[in-house]
């Protein structure tokens, strides 16, 4: 169903198109946690620490797709929000053309350079064969991951969230059902784990284009070009910032990882589990940015800027509100958090985890609202502003992440490194806005 988000209380848009979206994000997230519970509870504690060091590397590729997808999602939001449907069109099929010849470029670069990436993590001899066997599934599979994603992308940025969402439910379902298969009845270990999610992704990625293509067929338009180099530019000059600001944050969790992986192999272990708790947390505060992003160019390519202010009270309310039951359960209970990873006799790993989840969890609600201004900042195209933010939050917390763990010799160094990029990065995108807000929208009110 396609939502126009230029007409109607700006509260009530915004809930109606971000649930969807969050509950796709919760379906999404499930392939990540799934693997890294399967391969913790049904092969052991070295498999699930082969999943983590994996982790940061297929972080970057995820990254690519997601700045890709929201580069497309303004431009195809703004052309919506406008009625330019020819325009909105070429912009569709220009995206999917770019993303998948980028797809098929990174994976033969990243097959090649995968035993060097974890070598360059300093990946423990131990876990290293099951490391490779489930990045290099992984990269063989990033077409369907690329597809799937710009497809999901045109979807939101008009105003559907809801289709993305079957989807995923269907694909996260058939990815449980597959893991549990290939490791418990076929022992495949870590190999099955990736094999899941190499083939529940990429049934999901093509019957999402099919769906597509029937979507574009049915707009009525006058003629369109297939592909536009002029479109990819202008999609670029909002995909690329996107590109860097996602890959620069992967990146910077390279280097964190590699400090990680200095305390061996149940500190990595404990903190795949819980880095992969918060990862949950924080993507679903960014699947609601992203709402707020499509609600702001929407409202921008009609010329309703008014709407603005009124979508981003909106939209702080309901993150602090989606915030809480993460706090809660972190906070408050983080072992049985643990426990859906390992067995609760691996005692060390736990303890890990818990403590990086009670140290990050209380800033939550400070990066959810960080999150809306930048959701704001980025649909309205002000991307300087919005890569300033996070380069500041990302370059603190991998300086800090060294020297709170050298002069600590902790890996609780690391942790600490987490509040503070993100109090700084908050305060930064919150000022960048007021500055937009009086520059563009107060003249309007």
């Amino acid at each position: 169903m396609i939502t126009d988000l230029t007409e109607g209380k700006p509260s009530k848009m915004l809930w109606s198109f971000s649930m969807p979206m969050l509950l796709s994000v919760v379906f999404q997230q499930l392939y990540n946690i799934v693997d890294s519970v399967v391969a913790g509870k049904f092969v052991g504690a070295s498999a699930l620490a082969a999943v983590g060091a994996s982790y940061p590397i297929t972080m970057i590729f995820m990254a690519i797709a997601t700045g890709t997808n929201i580069g497309a999602a303004v431009v195809i939001s703004q052309l919506f929000g406008a009625k330019n449907f020819e325009k909105l069109k070429t912009s569709v099929f220009t995206s999917v053309i770019s993303m998948v010849v980028l797809a098929v470029v990174l994976t033969g670069g990243g097959l090649i350079l995968c035993r060097g990436m974890l070598l360059m993590l300093d990946t423990p001899n131990d876990i290293m064969v099951d490391s490779m066997v489930y990045l290099n599934i992984y990269i063989a599979g990033l077409t369907f991951l690329f597809l799937y994603n710009i497809c999901t992308g045109v979807f939101t940025a008009m105003g559907d969230s809801r289709t993305p969402l079957y989807f995923l439910i269907a694909s996260s379902v058939g990815n449980i059902i597959l893991d549990v298969l290939f490791v418990t009845a076929f022992n495949m270990g870590v190999a099955g784990v990736a094999w899941a999610t190499f083939i529940a992704q990429g049934i999901s990625s093509i019957l999402a284009f099919a769906v597509l293509i029937k979507r574009m067929r049915a707009i009525k338009s006058g003629k369109y070009e297939k592909f536009s180099w002029r479109m990819l530019g202008r999609i670029s000059r909002v995909a690329i910032p996107s590109i860097l600001q996602q890959s620069f944050v992967s990146v910077g969790n390279l280097f964190i990882q590699t400090r990680v992986n200095f305390f061996g192999a149940n500190v990595i272990a404990g903190y795949s589990a819980a880095i992969k708790l918060n990862t949950f947390a924080i993507t679903c505060f960014s699947a609601l940015g992203n709402a707020m992003s499509s609600y702001t160019a929407q409202n921008i390519g009609a010329g309703k800027l008014i709407r603005i202010p009124k979508g981003l009270k909106a939209g702080i309310i309901m993150l602090v509100t989606v915030a809480m039951p993460f706090f809660i359960a972190y906070f408050i209970f983080p072992k049985a958090m643990m426990n859906i990873f390992v067995n609760s006799s691996e005692k060390d790993i736990i303890d890990m985890g818990k403590i990086f989840l009670r140290i990050v969890s209380p800033f939550y609600f400070l990066i959810a609202v960080k999150l809306v201004f930048d959701g704001v900042l980025r649909g309205a195209g002000r991307m300087k502003d919005f890569m300033t933010t996070t380069f500041s939050d990302l370059i603190l917390r991998v300086l800090l992440a060294y020297a709170f763990s050298y002069a600590m010799n902790s890996e609780i160094g690391i942790w600490l490194s987490w509040p503070i990029g993100w109090t700084i990065a908050a305060v930064l995108s919150c000022l960048f806005y007021f500055i937009y807000y009086k520059k563009k929208i107060k003249c309007t009110v």
